[in-house]
């Protein structure tokens, strides 16, 4: 069994490194942060940290650690809710001695020495809590923080409990853990509070979408939009959700420009659309994807694509 290999191996290891996708969401901080508050506090004598770039506006539910490159060195290394190696943030998580890889993406990549993934799971925090429950008679415990983090990921991935990936239970392990201590109108406003720009954004994309006959809505926000309103890319991630709402759209389309290439955050509310994201440079699940494209024209055949996904869509 995945969960019980997992075990062992990470009380096996003295040094534990903990990485997780790029551009992180809070389910990607909070299973990663969180499964890192669990085992130093199952096992202090651990080394145990946490690998990746820093998200600003993530920065409240944890700080990522400065880890030379000597440190991974006979180091276990889990990799959480990343299912291709390429959106691994910090490709040095082959360095270690084992790989673990913890997700609930559908399989893109089958990478790592021991691979745990739960496509029925609301979210990879919903793991790490299905690992403790079963990991807490083998010596793992969870604290106040760990709880924190992992309740955090949950609300993240589910939406607010709104997302169809929410199961009973789901529920269940969100009513244990909000017996913990921790502040959970805090922990609302920090996913998701906005500022001033961002909701200016906002309106922006709500002016400007534009829906097909198929269902489909699709925006473009060029470098010089997120210049005017002073939003960097990666920011953008807090306007993924702003056109599910609007009644008449089976799946919308961001498309984001950066400096060498244009992001592409696909969600949908029937058409399956991971399979597209797969065809341009990236992946997902089902109904919440991303993928990147090279040039405007590119964006046009997956406008295309999504269009027909769409048109074929009889739900």
């Amino acid at each position: 069994m995945a969960i019980q290999a997992i075990s062992e191996a990470i009380k096996a290891y003295e040094t534990i490194i903990i990485h997780r996708h790029v551009r992180p969401d809070p389910d990607a901080y909070g299973s990663q942060a969180g499964l890192k508050e669990m085992i130093a506090k199952s096992f202090p004598e651990k080394n145990v940290y946490i690998a990746g770039e820093e998200d600003p506006a993530l920065a409240f539910l944890a700080k990522m650690d400065h880890i030379p490159d000597h440190t991974y060195e006979n180091a276990l290394v889990i990799v959480c809710d990343t299912a291709n190696a390429a959106r691994i943030s910090d490709q040095r998580y082959d360095l270690g001695d084992k790989l673990i890889k913890i997700d609930h993406h559908p399989v893109v990549d089958d990478y790592g020495d021991v691979t745990w993934v739960d496509t029925a799971a609301s979210s990879t925090s919903e793991m790490i809590y299905d690992f403790y429950l079963t990991a807490r008679d083998d010596g793992f415990t969870l604290n106040d923080e760990a709880a924190r983090l992992i309740y955090a990921g949950i609300v993240g991935d589910t939406g607010r409990f709104l997302f169809p990936g929410t199961t009973k239970k789901t529920f269940q392990h969100a009513a244990e853990l909000v017996t913990y201590d921790f502040d959970r109108p805090n922990l609302y406003d920090g996913i998701y509070r906005i500022r001033h720009n961002i909701a200016r954004l906002r309106g922006y994309i709500l002016q400007h979408f534009e829906l097909s006959e198929s269902g489909l809505s699709s925006v473009k926000l060029t470098k010089a939009i997120l210049d005017e309103y002073g939003v960097s890319p990666m920011e953008t991630g807090q306007l993924v959700g702003v056109l599910g709402d609007i009644a008449g759209i089976k799946a919308w389309v961001l498309f984001i420009e950066e400096d060498n290439l244009i992001r592409v955050r696909l969600r949908s509310k029937g058409p399956v659309i991971n399979e597209i994201a797969a065809k341009y440079n990236g992946g997902g699940h089902p109904m919440a994807s991303g993928a990147t494209v090279a040039t405007w024209d590119e964006t046009d055949a997956v406008v295309k694509d999504l269009d027909a996904a769409c048109s074929f869509y009889k739900g």
